[in-house]
């Protein structure tokens, strides 16, 4: 289970980071609209389950008050992985 919810926060990480350097504003909120209608039907071979996360995160990054909270949230996941990734310290 923490296996997956550490790639699912490093694929939010990634889409969100590719999004704000890459993608023009307004833009992403259409794309991300696409990557949750992706991620609806998952269960398809071409697309997944993963869209549904990246893209309602595409669209938190055209809306200020949603954009201070997913990189927020993004930081702090990204802190508790390297936390973990370095093992307890006793």
């Amino acid at each position: 289970m923490k296996s997956f919810r550490n790639s699912l926060v490093t694929a939010i990480r990634q889409t969100v980071a590719w999004g704000y350097r890459r993608i023009p504003r307004g833009l992403r909120s259409v794309i991300g609209v696409l990557f949750v209608i992706g991620g609806v039907v998952g269960f398809l071979p071409i697309v997944g389950f993963w869209m549904l996360p990246a893209g309602l995160a595409l669209i938190a990054l055209d809306i200020p008050p949603l954009q201070r909270r997913l990189l927020a949230w993004v930081a702090r996941h990204e802190a508790e992985t390297e936390r973990g990734a370095q093992g307890p310290m006793h």
